[in-house]
């Protein structure tokens, strides 16, 4: 099958600040007949991330940033649509993180083939993939999640932290989280069953309110967000308690250091365990998240939601509204 125009979605230089779809551009080229060994996937979800941003920016990190004049990466999940590699068989869903294109070649070793089930094949992007994952891991392995613990999430009606708030409900903990408008804080207590909920936009002062929401302390802290969040649940962490660090989207963006909390001493003070994490170093135990994950689905007790933006060239502006809040649940492009 020879493809004459494949879109795709391009770096055209580094963002400064906040991305602006100027820093992006979408392209078109053919792709070429497949060789032996090699399956055609047409792409039909994207996913659009907070990390891509580290990405975007020429630095040492734990991935390597992306490059200019070349197509973007990200998770993806598209359908089999030519083959002549005899694991990949035509119709077949598959995961990759070949993403940011409508259509790719691949050998196989990059795509992952989706199990056979009536759950939306978007959801792998979700609650099922690294989303879920993230805050599956976060939660039992880095904070050591037990029952009764009293949790705080930053960010919590964000892909991640509206599955981390579900998890912890579950496990029996009391729950509480930061949002930025007053429909986010409805959907964390109204279907999520979040016990208390601080809406940071429109507090004056943020650790007053979140001492609030939080009584009894803090034992885990799930951090989307740093900065003053960061700084405040220091301040309102009980002994021993633990902080799984996911990420700090209050710095994404920052065009000059940022200072850190002013109060690093309540680490010593309340003997508190601090840990950053990436997922994908973790991914040996994804068949057990997903057989897990699955049964939860399945039974009712996780749900999720979804802002979806269509076609590949907004992938751009889906990815720029995760840094505006316009999202709630995770942020996906559907592809016609």
């Amino acid at each position: 099958m020879y493809i004459e125009s494949n879109r795709e979605i391009q770096l055209l230089r580094r963002p400064v600040g906040i991305p602006s779809k100027e820093d992006f551009k979408l392209v078109s080229h053919p792709v070429a007949e497949l060789q032996e060994g090699e399956v055609l996937v047409k792409n039909t979800w994207l996913s659009v991330d907070p990390y891509m941003r580290g990405r975007m920016m020429e630095r040492a990190s734990y991935i390597e940033p992306f490059a200019l004049n070349e197509v973007l990466s990200g998770g993806a999940v598209g359908e089999v649509v030519e083959s002549r590699n005899t694991d990949f068989p035509v119709g077949r869903k598959v995961s990759s993180m070949n993403g940011w294109r409508e259509y790719f070649t691949s050998t196989g070793d990059d795509l992952q083939l989706l199990p056979h089930t009536e759950i939306a094949e978007q959801a792998f992007l979700s609650v099922l993939g690294m989303t879920g994952m993230t805050a599956f891991t976060g939660l039992t392995k880095i904070a050591e999640l037990k029952e009764g613990d009293r949790v705080f999430v930053s960010a919590a009606s964000g892909a991640v932290g509206a599955i981390v708030c579900q998890i912890a409900k579950l496990k029996g903990c009391y729950v509480a989280g930061s949002v930025g408008s007053d429909e986010k804080a409805r959907y964390l207590l109204d279907d999520l069953g979040v016990d208390a909920v601080v809406n940071y936009k429109t507090t004056d002062d943020l650790q007053e309110s979140i001492a609030k929401a939080c009584p009894e302390g803090i034992d885990v802290y799930f951090e989307n967000v740093g900065g003053a969040h960061l700084e405040a649940v220091l301040n309102l962490m009980n002994d021993h308690g633990r902080i799984a660090v996911c990420g700090m989207i209050d710095q994404y963006n920052a065009t000059t250091p940022q200072a850190g909390p002013a109060n690093l001493s309540q680490l010593i003070i309340k003997k508190l365990k601090v840990q950053g994490f990436i997922v994908f170093e973790h991914w040996d135990d994804y068949p057990a998240f997903v057989e897990q994950m699955t049964q939860w689905i399945e039974a009712g007790k996780i749900t999720w939601k979804e802002t979806v933006y269509n076609g590949i060239e907004q992938a751009p502006d889906a990815f720029i509204g995760l840094f505006k809040g316009e999202n709630t649940g995770k942020m996906l492009v559907k592809l016609a």
